[in-house]
Parts: C-alpha cells; sequence; structure tokens
C-alpha cells in the first residue's frame, strides 16, 4: 500500500483514516512533502498506518521526549532534497515584500485590532481554551484588512496598499514576460484581485476548490503554454499536486500560519520539468500582525525539523497557536 500526499490522512480521527487502518497490507509506504503541518500527534498517525506498534498509544507518545521520537523513526525513514536528486533544478530565491496600509486601511486596522487586544488583555488560560475560536476569527479578520478591508466591510472604498503593490509588480512581470503565481488562501481575495487585472489587461486564468478536475487540467495546461500571464490560484486549493513550470514567479499575497504549506505552493513552479529560475515572493503588511506572525515562525522553527533533520540539529517546538504566542501577535504583554 502506497499512500501519497499522506499529509491527508495524519487525523486519527476520521472515517478516512480508520478505513486505511483497516487494509492488510504486506508493505506500507506513506510519501509526502510535509509529515508534520501542525502537531507531533501527525506524525503519530502516519505511523499508525504504516508501521502499527512502532510508536506506543497516543496518550503515552504525547509525552515521548522529542529526540526519543526522532531515534525511533529515523531507521524507517528516507529524506531526498531536491538539491539532493534535481542536480539541474534552475535555482529558487525568496523574498519578503513589505508593504504599507492605506491611510484609511489603517485606521480600520487599529480600531479592529485595539478592540480584539482589550478583549484578550485580560484572559487567563481557560479564558483563551473558552473563546479560542472567536479569537481566531478576529485575527482572521486582522489579516483580511491586512490584504483588502473589502474582505470584512464590503462598502468600503479607502483602497489596499497591498494589492496596489501586487498589480504593480503584475505589470512589471508582464513587460519581462514573466509568468506569475499569485497564491491566496482567501477565495474573495483572489476574486478581488480578478477585478483588477481586468482593469490592468492582463490575462489571467483563476482556480478555487470548486474548479472541476477536468478543468483544473485544461487550466493548467493552458498556463504552461504560455500564453498567460498571471494564475490566480487558492492555496488550499492548488497548493499541492499541480504541475506549474510554466510560472518563474511566485507570489504568496497574505501569510499561511505554516511555512509548510507555503513551500508546497512555491514547489509548483520549482519542481522537475522547470527551466528557469525561480523567484518566490511573500507579501507582508509592515506594522501589522503579519509581521509577527512572520517572526514568530523565524523564532521557532518547525516541529519537522526536530523529527525529521539529521540528530543533533536543534528546533523548537512549534505544535500549535499557544496562549503567549497570541498575545504576541496582538502586542499584548504577558
Amino acid at each position: 500500500m502506497i499512500l501519497d500526499e499522506s499529509q491527508y490522512v495524519n487525523n486519527y480521527n476520521t472515517k478516512t483514516f480508520r478505513a486505511i487502518a483497516k487494509m492488510n497490507a504486506r508493505v506500507n509506504i506513506a510519501l509526502s512533502g510535509t509529515p508534520i503541518e501542525n502537531s507531533v500527534t501527525e506524525f503519530w498517525a502516519i505511523f499508525q498506518l504504516i508501521l502499527p506498534g512502532l510508536f506506543p498509544k497516543l496518550q503515552e507518545f504525547k509525552k515521548m521526549p522529542l529526540e526519543d521520537i526522532s531515534k525511533t523513526a529515523k531507521p524507517f525513514m528516507l529524506r531526498r532534497l531536491k538539491a539532493d536528486v534535481l542536480g539541474d533544478l534552475p535555482e529558487k530565491s525568496e523574498a519578503d515584500i513589505y508593504s504599507s496600509l492605506n491611510r484609511e486601511q489603517k485606521v480600520m486596522y487599529l480600531a479592529y485590532l485595539q478592540q480584539l487586544q482589550e478583549k484578550v488583555s485580560d484572559y487567563d488560560s481557560e479564558d483563551f481554551q473558552r473563546n479560542r475560536m472567536e479569537i481566531l476569527a478576529g485575527l482572521t479578520r486582522l489579516r483580511q484588512i491586512c490584504c483588502d478591508p473589502r474582505l470584512v466591510d464590503p462598502v468600503y472604498e479607502g483602497g489596499s496598499g497591498k494589492l496596489e503593490q501586487l498589480v504593480e509588480i503584475l505589470r512589471n512581470a508582464q513587460e519581462n514576460n514573466q509568468h506569475v503565481l499569485v497564491f491566496s488562501q482567501f477565495t474573495s481575495m483572489l476574486k478581488l484581485i480578478e477585478a483588477e487585472l481586468a482593469k490592468e489587461n492582463l490575462s489571467h486564468l483563476y482556480l478555487s476548490g470548486k474548479t472541476p478536475p477536468a478543468e483544473r487540467i485544461t487550466l493548467v495546461n493552458q498556463f504552461n503554454e504560455g500564453n498567460t500571464d498571471v494564475f490566480l490560484i487558492s492555496l488550499k486549493a492548488g497548493g499541492t499536486g499541480l504541475n506549474l513550470t510554466g510560472a518563474d514567479t511566485v507570489i504568496l499575497f497574505d501569510l499561511w500560519w505554516n511555512p509548510a504549506v507555503e513551500e508546497q505552493a512555491a514547489g509548483r513552479a520549482h519542481r522537475i520539468g522547470q527551466k528557469k529560475n525561480v523567484q518566490v515572493y511573500r507579501f507582508i503588511a509592515e506594522g501589522t500582525i503579519e509581521e509577527k506572525i512572520n517572526q514568530l515562525q523565524q523564532d521557532k522553527k518547525m516541529l519537522f525539523d526536530q523529527l525529521i533533520v539529521s540528530e543533533g540539529e536543534e528546533a523548537l517546538s512549534r505544535q500549535r497557536l499557544t496562549n503567549d504566542d497570541i498575545k504576541q501577535i496582538l502586542g499584548i504583554q504577558s
């Protein structure tokens, strides 16, 4: 049994996981570029499917030191980087692009930020757990305002600094005959971008989770033929499984909590068949929680590093967004 993209079955509470666990195969292999996205329990789940019994029951597993987990799993893992197996693959460069909020955008952002700060500042641990979904919804609204306030308030007319910067970069890309992938987790944001591209006469395609499979193939082939300037793609719908080597530029319009998802998205262009160097841009709204999310990602290496990289390399645990993380993002002193 071969489980390709095995990160899609790393939730042990799902029917899919339970159904696979009942299969009786002589040899089990799991393939994944991101075997751990958020929690160490995802690692346990995948090994329960391919090598049940290697690790103890979940509650005991959670108590294991990460170093012990790594040592136990290491004989059964084979890791290959692109650089190891694709020596002729062109280079990939990454850069953070900072944009400023427009005046009206900033007023709206600060109002929502202050409201959330006042609500969260006196929360204890129980309050955080009880109101966790509401807090995350508030963080999402702040991130949406960073993209374009119309995602929160459809009648807003003050413009978006990030959207304006994107359009400028896409104009320059067209002049230089570059072909660009633009990823966003918000399909409503992609629709706003699509409207701007139409005004600029920039040819574009659009793919979301609602795009039928047959049409996805058509869109991918059309883009790779080189006749389209921009491909707008929903991060969750098109971040994996697509071959888009017709692109030489990748733009991540908004930050995702998990950098592994962003890496997968960039990998749509930087893969076998690519003939050009690939430039990846991560858009960050300056002076906002996007900067703090980015810093949080840099300060705490992914859990992936602790379990997958060679023994002895250090990294900090990054299992989920903690109460202290939320306070740090919102600029609240612990």
